[in-house]
């Protein structure tokens, strides 16, 4: 693992807290909060594979 795939994986983190702190503002019961923020870690996650295989 490179420097700069620490960098994308720390900055793709921090896209997730936000995307956290913004899902939590909509206060959601748990399993609908919990279900859109496996969306959102499954969308981070494979924009993070899909940079990792083109680069």
């Amino acid at each position: 693992m490179s420097e700069f795939d620490t960098i994308q994986l720390i900055a793709l983190v921090g896209w997730l807290i936000l995307a956290g702190g913004a899902l939590a503002s909509y206060r959601l019961e748990w399993k609908s909060g919990l279900k859109m923020a496996l969306i959102w870690a499954c969308i981070f996650a494979s924009v993070f594979l899909f940079i990792s295989v083109i680069m």
